[in-house]
């Protein structure tokens, strides 16, 4: 069967899912069934959605759960949080429990710079390029002046901008560094019409600079783009209490655990296949919140990523120490976050997790989410250097594996019960099922 189509685009919805399920599906009926099912019935709802991107022909839902008693900077928070892994809110909520009764989480924004960068080629004198650049810089801002102007009264707009040499790496490649503050917006499409503009008038100038040779003016931009990667936006969080009030698990006395967690963030630190997957369960946190108030995850973590390795080598976003008998364990990360804009003012989930938390500035969303991260961590290495990983995140994926099973309401409540003090496998439930279905 061929399956290409022209024009897919122009097709309705109900054209789009008869091409797609005669194409794809053996069950045609059945495919377009479940497309359909998770349609919303308020039809203006669902056109909102179906606009969000394109050739839109369902939705797909995640969970939306909050985590409620977290205390940061002395004021309580409950948090949105979207994802569909098992034991990752309970995980949030008992670390927000645990740590409500030692003082809260501390959380400071360190700065909000944000980059984008303008890439270039240029055959010449890097001297002359130097003094091309300083006398076109003001022209530059100036050109982007009604771009900058409604962030500028608002107090944001360009930073600076910087000519940088990077001929080392490609030959003859330059790039206009640029960095740009964007208060509660996220800002992408701010920064690169910002960058755009500023491509457009450093070829026109350089065109008429009159020290450039005819092969000097004919210096070609490649692109102009923001940077996801933000090393100087920067939010810190943490939590500290001394080291007799830390452990609530009968197996370890409170300086036993103090020593192995911090040995278990050390080993994190230098060991980048422990890392990351010690960076994963933080990022459960931070792309369940980030997801939640409408923010681009996928940004988010690459950035994210690209710090825990900006030295050279991959290591832990989390550090730990004992001074003088406290315990403190901090997080430190780049969050580039906006609380205005896209689906912020769009998403009806998103407006409604935005309130829940108060309706917070972009700086507010940034501590708000590292706390997220580092509560994920602190749970996650608890649970591994005490009852290990697998204990409670199986009892949370047995009704996962219920559902899959089709079990009854009854059957599920016999599971839970007899899984109680067990094991849980998913080989020995679908044994124990088995056995339940045949006694029946």
């Amino acid at each position: 069967m061929n399956k290409q189509i022209e024009g897919f685009s122009r097709l309705n919805k109900n054209q789009k899912i008869e091409w797609l399920t005669k194409t794809y599906f053996k069950e045609q009926d059945l495919s377009k069934k479940i497309l359909e099912q998770y349609w919303n019935t308020d039809e203006s709802l669902q056109k909102l959605h179906d606009e969000f991107i394109e050739n839109t022909i369902s939705n797909f839902y995640l969970p939306f759960a909050i985590a409620p008693n977290f205390l940061i900077n002395n004021e309580v928070y409950t948090i949105p949080m979207t994802i569909e892994e098992s034991s990752v809110v309970a995980a949030a909520g008992k670390a927000a429990k645990f740590w409500k009764h030692r003082g809260g989480f501390k959380a400071q924004v360190i700065s909000t710079e944000k980059i984008g960068q303008v890439h270039f080629m240029y055959e010449g004198d890097k001297e002359k390029l130097s003094r091309f650049f300083e006398n076109v810089k003001p022209f530059l801002i100036t050109a982007a002046s009604s771009i900058t102007q409604n962030m500028e009264k608002r107090g944001g707009g360009i930073l600076d901008i910087e000519l940088r040499d990077k001929t080392r790496e490609i030959a003859s490649y330059y790039q206009l560094h640029c960095t740009f503050e964007t208060l509660d917006a996220m800002g992408a499409n701010f920064i690169n019409s910002c960058l755009e503009q500023f491509s457009k008038t450093f070829i026109e100038e350089a065109k008429s600079y009159s020290e450039f040779s005819e092969t000097e003016k004919q210096l070609q931009v490649v692109m102009s783009i923001l940077s996801n990667y933000v090393p100087n936006c920067i939010v810190k969080a943490e939590v500290s209490c001394p080291v007799e009030e830390l452990n609530e698990d009968d197996g370890l006395s409170p300086k036993e655990f103090a020593q192995k967690f911090i040995r278990a963030v050390q080993i994190a630190e230098v060991e980048p296949h422990r890392a990351v997957t010690h960076n994963k369960g933080i990022m459960n946190g931070i792309d369940s919140v980030v997801l939640a108030t409408g923010n681009d995850f996928r940004a988010v973590e690459a950035g994210i990523h690209a710090y825990a390795a900006k030295n050279g080598n991959y290591t832990s976003l989390t550090h730990a120490s004992i001074e003088n008998g406290i315990f403190k364990f901090w997080i430190e990360l780049p969050l580039a976050l906006g609380t205005v804009g896209g689906l912020t003012s769009l998403h009806p989930l998103v407006k409604l997790a935005l309130e829940l938390l108060g309706k917070p500035n972009a700086k507010e969303l940034m501590q708000i989410v590292a706390v997220a991260g580092l509560a994920q961590n602190f749970a996650a290495l608890r649970s591994l250097i005490t009852t290990g990983i697998q204990k409670g995140h199986m009892k949370m994926h047995l009704m996962n594996i219920m559902n899959q099973l089709k079990a009854t309401e009854e059957e599920k409540n016999y599971f839970l019960n007899y899984f109680k003090d067990k094991t849980v496998s998913h080989s020995e439930v679908v044994n124990v099922f088995n056995k339940l279905r045949a006694k029946a």
